[in-house]
């Protein structure tokens, strides 16, 4: 018989219709039965000896809560037996725009289990929250998790998993205790999804997902010559491709609407095919050539929120004459979504994994590092800026000034005008501590309140070196040595000047965006010991 070895993750949710994602231990047509009659079927497609199904849930009502069990070749597979966990459920939102919609965020979760019993990182947010959902099934949840990055660490393991793949190869050998192909990804995230509190979370709350840097490797596609030298070793191609194969897999296809896989030529062939792993690993390999080939960005309307959700790893163009984010079509996409149907929502919320606004030293250091590795100050510099940019983690929307600037001009543009939303909120990770920060124009800005917000960990620490560097760097004295760097690498002004309104704080936790009509509102919470989440900040962002 087959069984469920990872999952269910309940991913897409709207008024009518879910998806639900699943691996099973072999092939099987697996199903959704909702107690409300709603149901679904999908059989398993295979990638590299694995098993997963996208299940469609289809006549769900709108404004309901409907438990659900999930069976594999007619036999119940989940809830599991004696399951401590009430009933997973789907949510399904209420017809009308009158209904609150609750977005929870966070990034930068390693999930390495304590040995001892003691977390040297503390506790998880993600378990604490489903500790808390579980207690009040009735409660408020979320309704919908956006993880915006690093949700497994392929070049930071735990020592677990570091004996699970001495038992396999050598770790003498290139890439040591890295991820080096497809079956050691599987493991990443069944050490991190198959924990019983993150895994029952995932079943009953739809989730968003994007990459970051350490779902493949640390400052991922830094630069050009970053680049060279990972493809000049004996392991960086086959950890790339098991990467983006097992990222789509286990991440990218949940993101995506019903329709929008129905439409998917890759999802089509990896599911028509007795094995889809030459199929999905020759649009990886071409992904890798080609980064304009494959779309990892996608777009998400909640009611009258609107979620853009870029991809700011893979879709960077490296060239030093040229640098950018996103390639130009990339760039056009997210601008056609972000401005298509204006009045229609009054929230436009950009997820970006790499926060567009940082402590204004940081971005002076990361503009400065860009200027001098483009030769600004010729070549003796040109070298001691790469070596700085790639020391340093210097490599966010900063390092890529022109992309820092598009995204300030689309910003303004989607939040101008008589129909301009009420806000325009940038959501991001990475820096492993949470902040807010807000923009202001040198002329007429946009109606629309404008805030970058940035929350991680979820699971993780930062060093304290690293606390008072990002404390210090929104300090004036901070600000007027970066002024410095900026003039050394000659580098122009940003269209946008900003400042801190909140924080830092520093802990694994949760912010969460409650809208209704053209209110906002924020609350920021800090997983405790005691297994409880702390609010620690909470401030009206836009009332209606």
């Amino acid at each position: 018989m087959a069984e469920l070895r990872l999952g269910p993750l309940l991913r897409y949710v709207d008024g009518s219709s879910a998806t639900v994602w699943v691996e099973t231990s072999r092939p099987c047509t697996a199903e959704v039965h909702c107690s409300d009659g709603a149901r679904g079927a999908a059989h398993t497609f295979q990638i590299a000896g694995h098993h997963y199904a996208l299940i469609p849930v289809t006549g769900l009502t709108p404004g309901t809560s409907a438990p659900y069990e999930v069976l594999l070749d007619g036999a119940r597979a989940w809830p599991l037996p004696d399951s401590p966990f009430p009933p997973s459920v789907i949510s399904t939102p209420a017809d009308g725009d009158s209904e609150a919609v609750r977005v929870t965020f966070g990034s930068c979760r390693w999930a390495a289990p304590p040995a001892d019993g003691h977390d040297p990182v503390g506790p998880d947010a993600l378990d604490t929250l489903a500790t808390r959902i579980a207690a009040d099934p009735e409660g408020e949840r979320p309704d919908v998790l956006l993880l915006l990055g690093d949700q497994v660490y392929a070049d930071e393991t735990s020592d677990a998993t570091q004996r699970w793949l001495a038992a396999r190869r050598d770790l003498d050998e290139p890439p040591g205790t890295g991820m080096a192909d497809y079956e050691e990804y599987t493991h990443l995230y069944y050490e991190s999804w198959l924990d019983p509190e993150v895994r029952w979370l995932l079943s009953t709350v739809p989730t968003c997902m994007i990459f970051d840097d350490h779902d493949v490797i640390d400052d991922w596609n830094t630069s050009a010559s970053w680049l060279a030298d990972m493809r000049a070793t004996s392991w960086w191609r086959e950890r790339l491709l098991s990467g983006l194969m097992s990222y789509w897999v286990h991440q990218h296809i949940g993101n995506l609407a019903p329709a929008e896989l129905a439409a998917d030529p890759l999802y089509s062939a990896v599911r028509e095919s007795f094995d889809g792993t030459d199929v999905l690993r020759a649009f990886a390999a071409g992904a890798d050539e080609d980064p304009t080939t494959a779309r990892w960005s996608y777009r998400r309307d909640f009611g009258r929120v609107r979620l853009v959700m870029v991809d700011s790893r893979a879709a960077r163009v490296l060239a030093e004459d040229d640098r950018s984010m996103l390639d130009p079509a990339e760039a056009e996409w997210v601008r056609a979504q972000a401005l298509e149907d204006p009045g229609s929502y009054d929230h436009l919320l950009i997820g970006t994994s790499l926060p567009w606004l940082l402590p204004q030293l940081v971005h002076d250091a990361e503009a400065w590092s860009a200027a001098l590795a483009r030769g600004v100050r010729g070549r003796r510099w040109a070298r001691w800026g790469e070596k700085l940019r790639r020391a340093a983690d210097l490599e966010h929307w900063a390092a890529f000034p022109a992309s820092f600037a598009s995204l300030a001009r689309l910003i303004a543009e989607a939040g101008s005008g008589p129909e301009a939303p009420a806000t325009v909120l940038v959501l991001s990770g990475d820096v492993h501590h949470a902040y807010v920060a807000e923009p202001h124009w040198p002329s007429r800005g946009p109606e629309a309140r404008v805030l970058q917000l940035t929350c991680s960990p979820v699971h993780n620490s930062v060093p304290l070196s690293m606390r008072l560097g990002f404390r210090f760097g929104w300090s004036a004295p901070a600000r007027a040595l970066g002024r410095l760097f900026a003039r050394h690498g000659r580098c122009g002004r940003t269209p946008v000047d900003w400042r801190r309104t909140g924080g830092p704080w520093f802990g694994n936790q949760l912010m969460t965006l409650t809208m209704r009509g053209r209110s906002a509102r924020l609350r920021l919470e800090q997983a405790r010991a005691n297994g409880t989440l702390e609010t620690v900040e909470e401030s009206t962002l836009s009332s209606t």
